[in-house]
């Protein structure tokens, strides 16, 4: 396990931007028999998804997210010393995506900007990234950028993944703070489980050919390529429960946090049935556990900046835990400081 502590800076603003393209899985009929579709959304939780376009990428998403937060906070653009995008669909192989982004929101050259890329651990990760480049002298204030569209590595054939995955992109603004309050993080991770999660082919390791392009049965009758995204559910559930309560109880008795004080768990959106299994496992309030999956599935990396968009802009926010699990085999907890931070109204595209 990394242990990271961050003490004088925070969230100060986070805003969400999903396609206006709405797919209800009230709908597919085709895929699973009508009899068990009502059945299947009430354990899942995931009513309706939102999917992009053809034409539209994780960092377009990003991009208009970025753009409503410094709108809403009156950001001078000049003013953002790093830009971060996390995603596992950038919009090339090369060149990385965040300076693109950096030159589409305007930002002067004098910006930094990297790429990262995990699966739905990847806003935690990534988020302690940012607290730590913005705790460097030298660097004020990061903009991290985390979307992905799911969508279009997901066969509507696919039994496990069609009814989950939805599109989405987030912005996060990370700023130096005299709050005091000391963010914690723990990151873990175990490659042993790399099927778990996985797009086999397309890559270094297995480049697109013919062949595996070619559509193949799986033992459940889903249909898909090597090129789409393969999951395990039974793997990942298993997995999930292995880990992440245990994880999030270390978090809290080892940093003197008491649970049920703090102002809500944000749990990654994988499934309902899920995140009610771990909130009930550390005896967490339900009430205070946000959900935003039923309107917008499982966006994978950004689903808890989007949750908090979705759900807690209206709220009184004070602190929260957070946790990631998924792909790699990947997961992370932490508990954050939201009393600063500024939620603005999730927008459409």
């Amino acid at each position: 396990m990394a242990r990271i502590k961050y003490k004088g800076v925070t969230i100060k603003a986070i805003s969400a931007c999903v396609p206006k393209n709405i797919s209800k899985n009230s709908e597919l009929g085709y895929l699973i028999p009508k009899e068990e579709i009502e059945k299947t959304i009430n354990s899942i939780g995931i009513v309706e998804k939102r999917f992009v376009d053809e034409d539209t990428t994780a960092s377009d998403l990003c991009f208009k997210a970025a753009k409503k937060l410094i709108e809403d906070n009156n950001i001078d653009r000049n003013s953002i010393d790093l830009v971060l995008f996390l995603s596992q669909l950038p919009d090339y192989k090369i060149p990385a995506t965040a300076p693109i982004l950096q030159h589409r929101l305007g930002l002067p050259t004098t910006t930094a900007a990297l790429d990262l890329s995990l699966g739905c651990s990847g806003y935690v990760y990534a988020l302690s990234t940012a607290m730590a480049y913005a705790s460097m002298e030298g660097i004020n204030r990061v903009l991290l950028l985390v979307g992905e569209t799911f969508s279009k590595f997901v066969n509507k054939m696919d039994k496990v993944d069609a009814p989950l995955y939805g599109d989405a992109g987030t912005a996060t603004l990370v700023d130096k703070s005299d709050t005091g309050f000391v963010s914690v993080f723990d990151l873990y991770s175990d490659g042993s489980g790399e099927n778990a999660v996985k797009i086999k082919a397309g890559e270094g390791r297995h480049k697109t050919t013919v062949e595996n392009l070619k559509e193949h049965t799986e033992k459940d009758g889903s249909i898909l390529s090597d090129n789409e995204v393969f999951m395990n559910g039974m793997e990942v559930f298993n997995f999930v429960m292995r880990v992440v309560p245990k994880s999030i109880k270390t978090l809290c008795s080892e940093n003197d946090i008491v649970l049920d004080q703090v102002g809500h768990l944000v749990l990654h959106q994988a499934n309902k049935f899920m995140t009610d299994f771990v909130s009930k496992r550390i005896k967490y309030p339900l009430e205070r556990v946000p959900y935003s999956l039923d309107k917008f599935g499982n966006t994978s990396s950004p689903s808890i900046p989007l949750t908090i968009s979705s759900e807690l802009s209206d709220a009184k926010l004070t602190d929260a835990v957070i946790s990631g699990f998924g792909a790699g085999l990947s997961w992370g907890v932490a508990h954050i400081n939201l009393s600063e931070c500024k939620v603005s109204e999730i927008i459409d595209y």
